[in-house]
């Protein structure tokens, strides 16, 4: 294919993904969907390899949706799927690694032929199960889990399928909702293929496929390529929940290949539901090399050929059925910076440092104003520095998630959020300062006690430095003014507060070579306190925020002034 069709017709195969993942907002029902943005679309061929992915997306689960399809054909071979069949599973070990994410996949025929498939994860409101989300000792007590099977059936939706779903959830008009409105996107989805292949005169997007994932793979080889040949390690020790847990990747570079292996990461825990399974592990450890090697390619299975990952059975992100799960991102969330950190000697201008993390809560109860509710919110932390830029404000990471509204929370639920605040001298210090992290303070405003879930990170080891960068501050959560250190579901009071912490991004490079106007305005924006100016970057005589303020507003002013002069 010339270079000029095959780009137009890639990015139309995008648009389409994008159009379906705007569909799904405009039509879910649930805050953690149609809000928090937790979910992910994807466009396959015919044998299940990705091609196209929303621009939005997670990019784990894009990753990953590919494979789970994959894996969802051997039990329902493509000869035997018909026009209207949805696939579905939501098994940790098949899809994307706990309960809450469905998986759904629809075949596309053209002219009587399957060309093509569509593939959404989402994570659901519910899906039974115990409502804590840390301690647990297997998969079983966290939820119902529905081994691949056929949501849909030309056409037709799987009446049993769906009682199931809906006894054994506390939301299920959430869920289906969801669910259903996912299967309608797909609709969506099919008909912008036909059209697509019916504007190019295509039989089968075969050629199509092939050209992307080559083109894909021969970028990314010749990247790796261009990198010596040799080993690298780098190790992480994290939170975990009841006990630390560590992890490390051994990195090899040879000729074109790369090769990343988890040997000497922790033993999966028993008693904690971090636990990962090996596809979401698998997913997260692509993303950064991506980031690094090929971040203008949009995202296919071609970036996937040059990267071979293993991890040892029965380690903590490749934990065995049935461990529990249901809070792996506790363990996938310190995958990237495990990555940039070891290829930070390598590729200096690439690397990241490490996020502040996610603390995800939800409330779930009955109120007289609202009903039966079950409302999420997954609020991040500041963004690591990098070798020439800080650190972002708070913003997801790696997931792409959104953050739920403080009107959405508070029209759907009995709460009223009292702050939300960036925090003074919370990002990292460095060259390049790591994002600052947040305070967000809620109370409960409910005429009965609800259940209040949350799952913080990074309160013992917080979020590292790269080159000498310091690191970023730790979180904290306090419910009525008491420090927590377990997180079982709480019982939220009327009246009760809950404040939480979240925590900054890791510095990059020493701190005493920022330059001093970064420092100053720093100091006036309220990120960094006067004297951590003086006493961590090494500046003399700054003044307070409140007089920078004042200077630069009165600098401004005199431009304006100077300005309308001339």
């Amino acid at each position: 294919m010339d270079p000029i069709s095959l780009e137009v017709m890639w990015q139309r195969l995008v648009a389409i993904a994008d159009e379906i993942d705007t569909a799904t907002i405009r039509t879910s029902f649930s805050t953690i969907v149609g809000e928090s943005h937790d979910f992910g679309c994807v466009l396959m061929d015919a044998d299940g390899h990705g091609l196209a992915q929303a621009q939005w997306s997670p990019p784990q689960f894009c990753t990953m949706l590919p494979r789970t399809t994959r894996s969802m054909l051997e039990k329902f071979p493509k000869e035997t799927l018909k026009p209207g069949d949805v696939l579905a599973t939501n098994d940790p070990w098949i899809g994307s690694t706990h309960l809450p994410d469905y998986n759904l996949v629809s075949p596309v025929f053209h002219k009587g032929t399957l060309v093509a498939f569509l593939g959404t994860v989402a994570h659901v409101s519910d899906v039974g199960g115990h409502l804590g989300d840390l301690e647990a000792t297997d998969m079983f007590i966290e939820g119902t889990r529905l081994m691949p099977n056929k949501f849909y059936e030309g056409g037709t939706v799987n009446a049993v399928i769906e009682e199931f779903i809906a006894c054994n959830c506390r939301v299920p008009e959430m869920v289906l909702g969801d669910l259903h409105a996912i299967v309608g996107t797909h609709r969506v989805g099919v008909r912008r293929i036909q059209e697509f292949m019916d504007d190019y005169d295509l039989d089968d997007i075969t050629e199509l496929s092939a050209a992307i994932q080559d083109k894909s793979e021969g970028a990314l080889r010749e990247a790796i390529g261009a990198l010596p040949d040799g080993i690298t390690e780098y190790e992480i020790t994290a939170d975990g929940y009841l006990e630390p847990f560590t992890l490390k990747a051994t990195l090899e570079i040879r000729g074109t290949q790369l090769i990343i292996d988890f040997t000497g990461t922790s033993p999966q825990q028993d008693h904690s539901a971090i636990n990962a399974a090996f596809n979401i592990s698998y997913s997260t450890a692509v993303y950064p090399i991506k980031c690094m090697l090929a971040s203008h390619i949009p995202n296919n299975d071609g970036l996937v050929r040059p990267i071979t990952i293993t991890a040892p059975e029965g380690s903590i992100v490749n934990c065995t059925f049935p461990a529990p799960v249901k809070a792996r991102a506790k363990v996938i969330k310190h995958i990237p910076p495990l990555i940039f950190g070891a290829f930070e000697k390598l590729l200096p201008n690439e690397a990241i440092a490490a996020a502040g993390g996610i603390f995800p809560f939800h409330f779930v109860g009955t109120d007289a104003r609202f009903g039966r509710f079950a409302v999420h919110m997954l609020p991040h932390g500041g963004l690591g520095a990098t070798k020439d830029d800080d650190g972002w404000l708070p913003a997801a990471y790696p997931h792409n998630s959104t953050v739920t509204p403080t009107e959405i929370i508070e029209r759907q639920c009995p709460a009223i959020m009292t702050e939300k605040a960036l925090v003074v001298d919370s990002g990292g210090a460095g060259r390049r300062r790591g994002g600052p992290g947040q305070r967000i303070a809620l109370r409960c405003t409910a005429e009965k006690p609800v259940l209040l879930t949350i799952r913080p990170d990074l309160l013992k080891f917080p979020a590292p430095g790269l080159d000498g960068g310091g690191d970023g501050m730790l979180g904290l959560v306090e419910h009525n003014g008491e420090v927590l250190t377990r997180f079982r579901p709480i019982p939220w009071h009327p009246g009760d507060e809950i404040v939480l912490t979240v925590p900054g991004g890791g510095g990059f490079g020493d701190p005493r070579e920022r330059e001093r106007e970064r420092v100053l305005a720093d100091v006036a924006l309220g990120l960094v306190s006067s004297e951590a100016a003086r006493d961590v970057y090494g500046q003399q005589d700054v003044p307070d925020a409140a007089t920078l303020r004042r200077e630069a507003l009165r600098e401004h002013v005199r431009s304006v002034k100077a300005t309308r002069h001339t």
